[in-house]
Parts: C-alpha cells; sequence; structure tokens
C-alpha cells in the first residue's frame, strides 16, 4: 500500500507540476494575446473627452448661466436625450432633420437624440400646460446631438444652456430676452460682444411684397448663410431652391444689407414695407425692443440691428438674436434665439407662444481658449497642504480640515515625498497656495504658507489650543486668495 501510494503521490505530484506550468505559459501568454485584442482607446470624430483643465472652466461657465438665469426669474427642468422621432422631426426644418442621430430602438420606436433644447421644450410645455400654467419661464442646461461637420469651435455633441419665456406675445418678454444675453455676457467676463437683432415679420413681409410668401422658408434659409457662403452664392441658392427671379432676390439681400444707426434703418424698413401690416408690426416690435433694451441697462451699441439675421431653423416667427465676439467674430454666434409662436402647435390646440435664446457653452469655451481667457489649473482647489512625516498624518488632516471647513478648497498630498516632487504636482495642477510643514515646525504650531506665483512664504500660528483653532491661517489664505 506504501508504493502504491508512494505511486499516487508521485503521480499527483506530476499533474500538480504540470497544471502549474500549463498556469504559468498562460500566465506568460496572456500579454501577448492581449496585446493583440487591445481596443484603441479614442473617441468619434465631433466628440470630444473633458479633462479637468476644460471640465473646470466649463463648469464655472454652466455656474454663471445658471446664476444669471435665476436672477430673472427662470425655473430649472430637464428632458429626455431619446424623443420619439416624429417629436423632433415636426418643426426643425429639413436642415435640421438631416442632422438627426435617429434609429429603430430595441422595441421597434423611431427615436432620435435631440438636436436642440428648444423642440423637447415644445413638446414638454404642451404635455404639462395644466400644470406648469403660464407664463412659464424655464432654463435647461443639457447635451445635443448634430450629425453636422465637426469643424473648430464645433462638435458633434455639445451642451446647450437655455433660457425660454413660454405663454406670452408680450414684447416685454422679447425685450427681456436681449436684456439677459447681454448680463450673461456681462458675467462671464466678456465687454467686447455684440448682440444683433432682427424680426422674421419684417423678413416675411418683404417676401409677401414680392409675391414670395410660399417659399420664405429657402429664402431665409439661404439668407441665413450669407456671411458664410457671400451674396452670389445666396442669390443663386434663392433662385435655384425657391426658384425667385434675379430681381427677387436683389431684393431680398439689399433689404438684408441695410446699414446705418437703428433710427435710421428703422426708417429705411418702414419705407420698405409700408402698406403691409405684419412687416410693419415687424418694424414697430423692434423699435420696442431697441429702446426697451436701453432702458434696461444695456450699454449703448451692445444691441443691434442686423437685417440680414435669419436664422437656419424654421420655427422663429419674430425676433431674432445672435452674439458675436468682437475679438473673435469669425467664430460664429455664442448665443443665439428668438421668438417661436407657432412651435407647440404641433402637440396641442392651446396656443403657447415662446420666446428664449441658448448659450452655444462648447464654442464659447474654445472661442475663450483661442483668446487665452481661460485660467489653466486642473483641481478646483486652491490650496494644497503638503506631505512630509508619514507619523504626523493626523496632523495633516487636521489642517485640511480646518481649512475644508471654512470654506477653502484643499487637497492634502497623499505619499510623504520631497518637497521639490510636491510643489512640481502644485504647479502642474494650479494650485496657488502650499501649507508647508515638517515635524518640527507642528511641534512648534507654526505652518509655512507659499504663494506659488510669486514664492514668497508666511510663517502662520495654527493655534490649536486656541477656541478658534486655525483662525489665523484661515484668514492669511483668504487674504492671499482674494489677491492672487
Amino acid at each position: 500500500m506504501r508504493a502504491a501510494a508512494s505511486t499516487n503521490f508521485a503521480r499527483c505530484a506530476v499533474s500538480l507540476a504540470s497544471l502549474n506550468l500549463a498556469h504559468l505559459m498562460v500566465r506568460i501568454a496572456d500579454p501577448i494575446t492581449m496585446s493583440k485584442s487591445l481596443i484603441e482607446p479614442r473617441t468619434l470624430a465631433g466628440f470630444r473627452d473633458y479633462l479637468p483643465a476644460a471640465m473646470i472652466p466649463r463648469e464655472r461657465l454652466i455656474a454663471t448661466a445658471q446664476r444669471v438665469y435665476r436672477s430673472f426669474g427662470f425655473s430649472p427642468i430637464d428632458t429626455p436625450a431619446l424623443e420619439y422621432l416624429e417629436v423632433l422631426t415636426g418643426k426643425g426644418g429639413e436642415e435640421s432633420d438631416r442632422q438627426l442621430y435617429q434609429f429603430e430602438d430595441n422595441g421597434g420606436r423611431r427615436v432620435g437624440m435631440r438636436f436642440d433644447l428648444t423642440v423637447p421644450l415644445a413638446r414638454f410645455a404642451a404635455q404639462h400646460a395644466a400644470e406648469l400654467g403660464t407664463p412659464f419661464k424655464r432654463y435647461h442646461i443639457g447635451m445635443v446631438w448634430r450629425g453636422e461637420r465637426a469643424q473648430r469651435g464645433r462638435y458633434r455633441e455639445f451642451m446647450q444652456c437655455d433660457f425660454d419665456t413660454i405663454g406670452t406675445k408680450s414684447v416685454a418678454a422679447d425685450i427681456e430676452t436681449a436684456v439677459v444675453i447681454h448680463e450673461l455676457m456681462r458675467a462671464i467676463g466678456f465687454n467686447n460682444f455684440t448682440i444683433r437683432v432682427n424680426n422674421r415679420q419684417v423678413l416675411s413681409g418683404l417676401l409677401a411684397k414680392l409675391n414670395l410668401a410660399e417659399k420664405s422658408v429657402p429664402i431665409l434659409r439661404a439668407l441665413d448663410k450669407l456671411g458664410k457662403i457671400g451674396r452670389e452664392a445666396v442669390a443663386q441658392e434663392m433662385m435655384t431652391a425657391a426658384e425667385a427671379t434675379a430681381e427677387q432676390a436683389e431684393q431680398v439681400l439689399k433689404l438684408a444689407e441695410l446699414s446705418g444707426d437703428s433710427d435710421d434703418m428703422l426708417q429705411q424698413l418702414g419705407g420698405l414695407l409700408a402698406g403691409n401690416a405684419q412687416g410693419e408690426e415687424g418694424v414697430e416690435r423692434l423699435r420696442q425692443i431697441l429702446r426697451g433694451a436701453q432702458a434696461s441697462g444695456v450699454a449703448p451699441g451692445k444691441l443691434q440691428l442686423d437685417v440680414s439675421i435669419a436664422r437656419g431653423l424654421d420655427y422663429y416667427t419674430g425676433a431674432i438674436f445672435e452674439t458675436f465676439l468682437g475679438d473673435l467674430p469669425t467664430i460664429g454666434s455664442v448665443c443665439s434665439g428668438g421668438r417661436y409662436d407657432n412651435l407647440a402647435g404641433l402637440f396641442t390646440k392651446q396656443e403657447l407662444p415662446g420666446i428664449g435664446a441658448s448659450l452655444g457653452l462648447d464654442r464659447l469655451l474654445a472661442a475663450m481658449e483661442e483668446l487665452q481667457l481661460l485660467e489653466k489649473v486642473s483641481t478646483p482647489a486652491p490650496v494644497l497642504v503638503a506631505f512630509f512625516d508619514k507619523d504626523r498624518l493626523n496632523d495633516y488632516l487636521q489642517i485640511a480640515a480646518l481649512i475644508r471647513h471654512a470654506g477653502i478648497g484643499v487637497e492634502l498630498f497623499p505619499d510623504a515625498k520631497k518637497l521639490g516632487q510636491q510643489l512640481q504636482y502644485a504647479d502642474k495642477r494650479g494650485f496657488k497656495l502650499a501649507i508647508i510643514a515638517g515635524s518640527r515646525e507642528l511641534d512648534s504650531g507654526i505652518v509655512q504658507v507659499k504663494n506659488l506665483a510669486t514664492t514668497a512664504t508666511e510663517e502662520v500660528p495654527l493655534e490649536m489650543q486656541s477656541t478658534e483653532p486655525g483662525q489665523s491661517l484661515v484668514t492669511t489664505l483668504q487674504r492671499l486668495l482674494a489677491t492672487s
């Protein structure tokens, strides 16, 4: 039996050895196999990742927009990213329909990803009209998707920051829209910008006088491209897509090219549109918007009449706005919108006129980056606590907690490394101040506060035994951060 047991043991040993060898070979082979099957980490064209250096200013812009919208009484809402396709294709127009991401879901339903936040708002307002009441003022910050050609400052996935007033045709809402755009741009930090305003009724009135009322959609869509493709190409598109005569196209372009100060242009428009009720109403509403915005504190020259603005989307019916940066006009409008009195008519018989605008967040960020207006930081915390002695970890944690409880963002470096390495990390991340203290300083109840921009250092007592521990440190940090 002993011999049999010995034989069995030997067999087991050989089997185990074989298993271990096979396991080792698999472990050696795995990296080779894995290297062949690794998926290349990449994003789709027109889509992007947001690293902390991009996401931090993005969040600040969002917070600024929220603050401005709330100051005018706009309330937040949200809607699904996916809508029934019929909801999205009803009023956007042929151009937006072509850009739709659409597919059949697992339930066999035709669905699409929202291309803006305005069309879903029309569905939302109609669906919840009884609960909301009117007028209803909302802001909505969310992602939208358009399958358009990716280019500088324009992505296929991007965020919009919309505000709208639903349930009133009052020109007061038109004026407020212009004022919100003005205050929003100022709050972000821009001074060199222009809000251009027009009215679709002016354009529609002229088209009626030229017997082109039924061709308004292709005519205005062509006109909206004036700044992109030029006069000759726009005229050709009007003649091709709308079957306008050369003379009719010329008359539309002449109207769009009116220039001068606002009062002079309004007078010219009044003469051109005399006798057409729709056009005359558009001129009068423009006059009221310009005067009302000035009365609301909009700086002279910030709101300018521009008859060439048509807006590419088909649902606009009245005032329309576009906002351009004086230092970077080629990037396009960074805040656009207008009045859409018929949009909700697809979903309800109740009349739900509306007006609003959208801040092009990602385009604006691209502009700010190009103009070098973004602070290069990769951390939302301005203070770093350096870590030297593993045995004093609790002291460092206590210092960080005191600073954080005072409302100042702070990060504790996780490893006890050389000061140079920690300061290199602080510089790369964009920290403003560093708290430096070794065991000797901690025993003495002091820390060094280093200004990372100027390299100046201040010695500050911790006062851990006082009734307000760390108060001197907090006061010092607040003072230095206020001037950094």
